[in-house]
């Protein structure tokens, strides 16, 4: 299973990245025209618009199975073992709940927009809504199955505290430092 998730995420990066060089070339080539012929390429800031959109959700599936997104551990590495794994299910728990509630208004979204037609490309709107409904299956996916292996006990080594981020990492060796440097 672990096997096919990593191989997912990999689809899911290349994706990203492929959004966001078609954003870079729609935005760019819409400037050089505009300035440099006077003309303008109608649909590209509507599909700009919707490749940032998907781009933002897929991210974030990967983000979610990374555990690449923010988060303090100020008081989960005071607690021990026992009441980390209840702060975990705890927040795994909440994550549920909202990423299910955003599956079923993204859900309902694409299905009333379903025969609305976007202004400028006449695709369907349930395409621009659709990102949440892929963004909501794949992350219950993944935050099920990470709830699941902290009940089993199978990812005790999710229960260790949070990495800082680099920045207040950056901030904690310059304060070391300075005090080395006092001390001599």
């Amino acid at each position: 299973m672990a096997f096919w998730i990593r191989r997912g995420m990999r689809v899911l990066d290349l994706a990203c990245a492929t959004l966001l060089a078609l954003m870079v070339v729609l935005v760019f080539g819409n400037v050089v025209m505009r300035y440099g012929f006077d003309a303008s390429i109608t649909v590209s800031e509507e599909l700009a618009r919707w490749a940032f959109v998907w781009m933002t959700m897929l991210g974030a599936v990967v983000a979610v199975e990374n555990r690449g997104h923010l988060g303090s551990n100020l008081l989960v590495e005071r607690l021990g073992p026992g009441a980390r794994r209840a702060c975990l299910l705890l927040s795994q728990a909440l994550m549920i709940g909202i990423t299910a509630m955003l599956l079923v208004g993204s859900w309902q979204q694409a299905a009333i927009n379903w025969p609305v037609r976007a202004p400028v490309s006449g695709l369907s709107m349930a395409w621009f809504y659709g990102a949440g409904v892929v963004f909501g299956v794949l992350v219950l996916g993944l935050l099920l199955r990470q709830a699941l292996r902290t009940l089993t006990g199978v990812g005790d080594e999710e229960l260790a505290p949070l990495q800082e981020s680099e920045d207040v990492a950056q901030i904690q060796d310059l304060h070391l430092d300075r005090s080395a440097a006092w001390r001599h």
